[in-house]
């Protein structure tokens, strides 16, 4: 039965949706997969369902292999090219005395086309870059500038929860997230505590938002005076989860509220 599969493209391409037909496809396989422009392949990291997902359309792209013998043949030679156009891309910016920092390139799985991804802070006039690179490689080249958290989606590594990184295994976006869910989720503040990788702030902090925001509805802040059986007492502790407050009063006794969900 067809199913809808997020595949990350190459080494450091995005995580896209596919439709995939391969009964006992898994999670990490390699596949070979349609793209704008013939075909690419790409490693496996979720398998989303059993093909009744709404985005399933005329317009979602097909798996349409398992990699072979030689498309492995074929992946490890680009791979091999990526290095070097990767050694020749950075002298060349040297010479060119440019404002960028190269931090990946890959060849498309036809050779077609060498993608090289840079960070800079401004912008960057790279047309004779381009037109250089273009005279040594007889390929089409592509230079895409990215921020911090698309540089850390390309290296991968391990958060603080043990997992791999949302950005570099499921993430197809990056949402705006703020210190206000953090806040709404009543974490600590200091950035060391919920910042990633990438020096941004979790994505993380996103995902469980708006059930913080349900659950907080009509309960009091910490080191607000509230009302209760024992008189007037301040919020020294709120757990949204269960929905119960403590609250100490004048004369140090502690109470415990209970708010109706």
């Amino acid at each position: 039965m067809d199913k809808i599969i997020l595949v990350k493209l190459r080494e450091a391409g995005v995580v896209n949706d596919y439709l995939c037909s391969i009964d006992d496809i898994r999670n990490g396989d390699m596949v070979i997969v349609e793209a704008d422009r013939g075909i690419d392949y790409g490693q496996v990291m979720v398998i989303k369902d059993d093909g009744q997902c709404p985005c399933k359309d005329k317009t979602t792209k097909k798996v349409l292999r398992r990699v072979n013998e030689e498309d492995l043949k074929q992946i490890q030679t680009n791979t091999n090219n990526s290095k070097r156009a990767f050694r020749i891309c950075e002298r060349k910016i040297k010479e060119y005395n440019l404002d960028m920092k190269i931090i990946q390139a890959e060849y498309s799985f036809d050779g077609s086309k060498i993608l090289f991804y840079f960070v800079s802070e401004n912008r960057v006039d790279f047309r004779e870059l381009v037109k250089e690179l273009a005279k040594i490689f007889k390929v089409r080249i592509e230079m895409r500038q990215v921020g911090v958290r698309d540089e850390t989606r390309i290296f991968g590594g391990i958060g603080s929860c043990g997992r791999c990184l949302c950005c570099s295994s499921f993430l197809k976006n990056f949402d705006a997230v703020s210190v206000k869910m953090a806040k709404e989720q009543r974490l600590p503040l200091n950035p060391t505590k919920i910042s990633g990788i990438c020096g941004r702030l979790f994505c993380c902090l996103s995902y469980e938002y708006k059930t913080y925001l349900e659950l907080n509805k009509n309960l009091p802040k910490e080191g607000q005076l509230i009302s209760t059986p024992e008189g007037k007492a301040k919020v020294i502790e709120v757990n949204s989860l269960k929905r119960e407050v403590r609250a100490e009063t004048e004369d140090k006794t502690i109470v415990k509220m209970v708010y109706e969900k």
